[in-house]
């Protein structure tokens, strides 16, 4: 296909519609008319031969060809606002850049203030955005990190991308502080049969302490899957349930949380959090600055 062919301001357009699902919501979101974005619309369907907006009812679904398209409509958009924002020379002092970071509640836990007060000090124009990072933008880490600058995880999911070590912790066992099956410390009988928080569940998802725990041949009975470690406590408070969490958000909670942390009966091994980019950015000085400051 040759891109001098078509218009790529389809491409803002195909996103404002697959985002709001509509041609009212999406024509008020770019400051257009909704006869310029229905005939947008009209072009996108003779492209791609699908309807990608079906009504139902009073309102717009995506078709399975929209949902696919979703996130590399917005991956697409990404990637071009970086390269043409790029500037031969960055000077943190005036930039206004927004740095993009893909990250846990965890990591914005533990360090988003830190980054935060960084940026302020060193790019006070500059913008931070933290976004929630997900198993599929894991899995496709190469790809998610054309559109934004580094990717914030603990080794063991991420292979063959340039990297910084950031810090270390460990993995602590946490349980109701009021569970009287537990005393002052967790067998390995008792991980077997007691029920589970755990985050990330799932057959590519999941957390190095808990991947380790199934190599030893431990198989928690998962009683509740979370994709957020904050909620973690408040799962486990009051209850017989049991989680794993890092130790530095557990130092972090609340002295009235209602749970205690215990040392893991398993050898979990160290978490080395680390921050990912695409080579691509190598050369980037502002990339550099983001890395290095």
């Amino acid at each position: 296909m040759n891109l001098a062919n078509l218009d790529l301001n389809l491409l803002v357009s195909l996103d404002a519609l697959l985002s709001q699902r509509g041609v009212t919501r999406a024509a008020q979101q770019l400051g257009l008319s909704q006869p310029a974005l229905s005939a947008a619309l009209a072009r996108l369907r003779r492209h791609f031969g699908d309807e990608l907006l079906s009504r139902a009812g009073n309102e717009y679904r995506l078709t399975p060809l929209a949902a696919q398209l979703r996130p590399r409509v917005r991956l697409a958009l990404q990637s071009a606002e970086r390269v043409f924002t790029a500037q031969p020379e960055f000077d943190p002092a005036t930039t206004d850049r927004e740095f993009g970071l893909l990250v846990s509640d965890y990591v914005c836990a533990v360090l988003g203030d830190t980054l935060a007060s960084l940026m302020a000090q060193e790019a006070p124009l500059a913008r931070l955005r933290f976004t929630h990072n997900t198993p599929d933008a894991v899995d496709r880490a190469e790809q998610t990190l054309l559109a934004t600058d580094l990717l914030l995880l603990p080794h063991g999911f991420v292979a063959d991308l340039p990297h910084a070590d950031l810090y270390r912790d460990r993995w602590v066992l946490l349980v109701s502080a009021d569970n009287a099956a537990v005393g002052d410390a967790v067998t390995v009988e008792q991980l077997r049969e007691l029920p589970w928080v755990v985050t990330y569940h799932g057959p590519t998802a999941s957390t190095p302490a808990a991947r380790q725990m199934r190599m030893l041949g431990i198989e928690p009975r998962v009683q509740v899957v979370t994709e957020s470690f904050l909620t973690v406590p408040g799962l486990v408070a009051g209850s017989g349930r049991i989680a794993l969490l890092q130790e530095r958000l557990v130092q972090l909670l609340p002295l009235d949380t209602g749970v205690r942390a215990l040392p893991c009966p398993f050898e979990a091994g160290p978490l080395v959090e680390a921050m990912w980019w695409h080579p691509v950015a190598d050369r980037d000085p502002e990339h550099a600055w983001s890395v290095t400051s």
